[in-house]
């Protein structure tokens, strides 16, 4: 007969986390008379609310100095490409902009997540998931954040929340005598979230040959949308679908770093430290780089292996992208701490000349940065474009239309009835962007580019109507886009996915609500903007920039 043998599936080593302490009370030691010789801590509800409060201020406008390190270690790296190095600069000014604790750092301010853990001597008196949601509630209607959560209120209806709520909450109970509650607070924009995928695979990929081939594919189609470079997850195994999926989330955040490296028969948890250097080297060979060409598609890479049922092989990838939000945080009898994220970005820059960052001249194989006036009439826009070969960067000045998911619904149901374009997409290029709050003194809130491929299905209906010929946004596009332009003399423009505050901070000048101002930032605006930087993706001729990097071109194998 077996014994029995107890192991946690991710037994994670020592914190190595550095904290700061907050100003909130951390409770009271107490001793119940049922339970004699056992201390217990006393929270009060209002600590937790405090503490997801900061919580969720801090990385909306601070990331770890680990991931601004390796933004400025791409400067530095004489092997990345002009526009890795131009992305990764944005990337550290946008962060410098954002950590002035106005303007978060993306206007997608995300869906509230929060694992807690806590030992049994902890009391709350009561429901934790409501204090964590009220934290959440406040640090959302305090600052310049954005609602995005839809309720629905019918199976085809919805409604925006008004509060960013409901949040994911996860609460669990963990082992052991002293005091503690332990947190992770994330929040996880819809691009990096779509680009969470479950693969359902047998045996047969437990092989370094096949292996390789799978995530050469899979990877790749990850694309840029998601506002590179990434911290990439891949979890192999689990018991469930949905595990191997929630370890890949916990694993891009770098939750799970201190996992052993080596397994046992017991079935724990394996990270693979040299099997991650191996997919980032995969990576690095894309040419995807980070977002318009080079090496730097990923920052890091996490693999993961987990127990598995024998008929079953469930491969989990995510990523969590430039907008790197995350902390841990705790309560424990000698105080309430928060992770120690940077306060000071500034120190990262490098000092360096915008021109330095361009691949410019002969040598390198591009021309300068060249400059687009939006406020001449559309068809001398589409013929300057029309010059360009893709991967040109471009400078942006004048006015642009934003609209996107539910705008572009209800036009299209405009044309549907046979009511026309509405001008204002025959005259001005399209911005794919959904504002947070504008702060009181500016111009505009947090509004950086949303996802393009999410309006794909608009593309011919609007050209062949005569609007929507010029697009901006981020990421890459599907075919049918490609071939729309080619027929219909269309461009889309591929802005940087990441520095929503310094874009509003240094490009935007002006907003205004054209149409529909029920649906909030989901409006048609009209904004005016300045030097606004992008690049040429796919032009009137059919050339798609992503398409040399999206088919798998590498015969590889890992090594064992």
């Amino acid at each position: 007969m077996p014994e029995f043998h107890h192991t946690d599936v991710l037994p994670l080593g020592d914190d190595r986390t550095e904290y700061r302490e907050l100003d909130l009370p951390a409770g009271k030691l107490v001793e119940s008379p049922s339970f004699p010789g056992r201390t217990f801590l006393e929270i009060d509800p209002t600590t937790i609310t405090g503490l997801v409060r900061e919580a969720v201020k801090d990385i909306q406008h601070h990331l770890r100095p680990s991931h601004l390190a390796q933004l400025r270690a791409i400067i530095d790296d004489p092997e990345a490409s002009g526009n890795d190095r131009f992305v990764a600069t944005d990337l550290l000014r946008n962060a410098c902009v954002s950590a002035g604790g106005v303007l978060p750092m993306c206007q997608d301010t995300g869906t509230a997540i929060v694992v807690g853990k806590k030992t049994e001597t902890v009391l709350t008196g009561g429901n934790d998931e409501e204090a964590v949601s009220r934290g959440v509630f406040q640090a959302y209607d305090e600052l310049n954040l954005r609602y995005s959560q839809m309720a629905p209120l019918s199976f085809w209806d919805e409604k925006n929340t008004g509060t960013n709520l409901p949040a994911q909450v996860e609460l669990y109970s963990v082992p052991g005598q002293k005091p503690k509650y332990e947190f992770l607070v994330m929040a996880k924009g819809g691009g990096s979230a779509n680009k969470t995928f479950l693969y359902q695979e047998t045996k047969a990929l437990l092989n370094p040959k096949k292996l390789a081939a799978f995530l050469d594919e899979k990877l790749r189609s990850l694309g840029t949308a998601a506002c590179p470079p990434y911290h990439l997850a891949i979890v192999v195994g689990g018991m469930s679908a949905e595990y191997t999926l929630k370890v890949a989330k916990l694993a891009s955040a770098r939750y799970l770093d201190t996992l052993p490296t080596s397994g046992s028969e017991l079935g724990h948890a394996i990270r693979d430290p040299e099997l991650e250097q191996q997919v980032l080297e995969l990576t690095r060979n894309f040419g995807i780089g980070a977002q318009f060409g080079g090496k730097y598609f990923c920052h890091d890479v996490r693999v993961i292996r987990l127990p598995r049922h024998g008929a079953s092989l469930p491969v989990g990838i995510a990523v969590s992208c430039s907008a790197d939000r995350q902390a841990k945080a705790k309560i424990t009898p000698d105080g309430v701490y928060l992770e120690q994220l940077e306060f000071d970005p500034a120190k990262y820059l490098p000092d360096v000349t915008e021109e330095q960052l361009s691949e410019t001249g002969a040598a390198a194989g591009a021309e300068e940065v060249v400059r687009i006036d939006l406020t001449r009439p559309m068809a001398e826009i589409r013929a300057t474009l029309s010059q360009l070969p893709v991967k040109t960067r471009v400078s942006l000045t004048g006015p642009l239309v934003v609209a996107r998911d539910i705008a572009h619904a209800k036009i299209a149901e405009r044309l549907d009835r046979g009511e026309g374009m509405p001008q204002y997409l025959k005259d001005h290029p399209v911005y794919y962007a959904g504002p947070a709050k504008t702060p009181e003194g500016y111009a505009s809130g947090s509004f950086g580019p949303t996802t393009a491929g999410r309006m794909d299905s608009y593309v011919r209906q609007f050209q062949e109507a005569g609007g929507s010929l010029v697009m901006l946004a981020k990421g890459n596009r599907s075919k049918q886009v490609t071939d729309s332009c080619a027929a219909n003399g269309g461009f889309y423009l591929g802005s940087i996915g990441g520095p929503a505050a310094r874009l509003a901070q240094d490009c935007i000048r002006k907003v205004e609500v054209l149409e529909y101002p029920e649906l909030g930032m989901e409006a048609v605006w009209k904004i005016e903007v300045e030097d606004f930087p992008a690049f040429v993706v796919v032009d009137d001729k059919g050339n798609d920039f992503f398409a040399e990097t999206s088919t798998p071109t590498l015969q590889v194998t890992f090594r064992t």
